[in-house]
């Protein structure tokens, strides 16, 4: 996931070089809708991601401009993650692919009503939570 490296002049190629396998989505949704923003908080996720990947994936995001890190106020050892406005960007992205495996696969109640709520007024959906991840990216600012 090298910064500028690419397969291919493909646009989707492009795109699934920079955030495209598992753990680096899994990342992405967990910033987004998971109030995940550290290390720790990512090794929690039920998938169980080794530590070696995560360092790996948080690096490559960050080197994309995908998400940012910055020092944490509590402990000099640690670490707070946020997406950028490129990283919100995916928000539309990620519902779709929500949207997609509601379809077909069973999902808990609680993301079921939330992808509902989404498939009513996508744009209107999208809008919102992307005002919600650009307020917490000036909170986490004002914060520093």
């Amino acid at each position: 996931m090298e910064l500028n490296k690419k397969r291919s002049d493909c646009p989707l190629s492009c795109s699934l070089d920079v955030f495209g396998d598992k753990w680096s989505l899994l990342i992405i949704r967990d910033l987004m809708f998971g109030n995940k923003c550290t290390y720790n908080d990512f090794l929690k996720s039920d998938e169980g991601i080794a530590t070696n990947i995560l360092a790996s994936r948080l690096k490559g995001l960050e080197e994309n401009g995908i998400i940012e890190k910055s020092a944490h106020p509590d402990s000099k050892a640690k670490f707070l993650y946020k997406l950028t406005p490129k990283g919100i960007d995916l928000l539309p992205i990620i519902m779709e692919v929500y949207i997609w495996s509601d379809k077909y696969y069973e999902m808990p109640a609680d993301l079921k009503a939330t992808i509902q709520e989404a498939r009513k007024d996508k744009e209107k959906f999208v809008k919102q939570i992307t005002k919600e991840l650009k307020i917490k990216i000036k909170d986490k600012k004002s914060d520093s």
